[in-house]
């Protein structure tokens, strides 16, 4: 197992959907172990296989004290809505009030190409969605809106041209 350095926003990684994964053996176990790994460092709800430089559709989460992944994620049922602060590992220093869904369910598979069903409400639910969008090549701050858009941008501007 090892913890994976996070790629950072400009890796075009990053802005490219992943790969389904077609494979369920030796080498996504690893990955999965490896993206367990990395998330359960302080102060990490999520992790997407981009972010470690692997176009694949695999993420994990770390929630609650409870750490698990997903393959193949398909997002539905969405329900209510949320708004609070949101960050990604991806953009270190900057977060931003985002809405999303309150509930969703997630459904994919595990490592070893079994069903699995995520029922996420709150804080979970927003992180599935984050995960989800990191899949499809989105980062969090693509939707934003408004003058919290804005502001996203200056900031990213700034951070980046450090």
């Amino acid at each position: 197992m090892t913890v994976r350095p996070i790629r950072l926003y400009g890796d075009p990684v990053l802005r490219t959907p992943a790969d389904p994964v077609t494979e369920f053996g030796a080498q996504l176990r690893e990955l999965v172990r490896d993206l367990e790994e990395t998330v359960r460092e302080p102060g990490r709800a999520g992790l997407a296989a981009p972010q470690i430089g692997v176009s694949l559709r695999v993420f994990s989460y770390n929630v609650g004290g409870e750490v698990g992944h997903l393959v193949n994620p398909v997002l539905s049922d969405f329900g209510g809505e949320q708004e609070d602060d949101e960050a990604c590992l991806s953009l270190p220093g900057m977060g931003f009030s985002t809405r999303r869904a309150m509930t969703v369910v997630a459904t994919g598979f595990d490592q070893h190409g079994e069903p699995s069903v995520i029922e996420g409400s709150g804080f979970l639910a927003r992180a599935l969605q984050h995960e989800m969008d990191h899949l499809d090549g989105r980062l969090y701050i693509d939707t934003l809106t408004g003058d919290v858009r804005r502001q996203a941008l200056r900031e990213l501007r700034r951070v980046v041209s450090r």
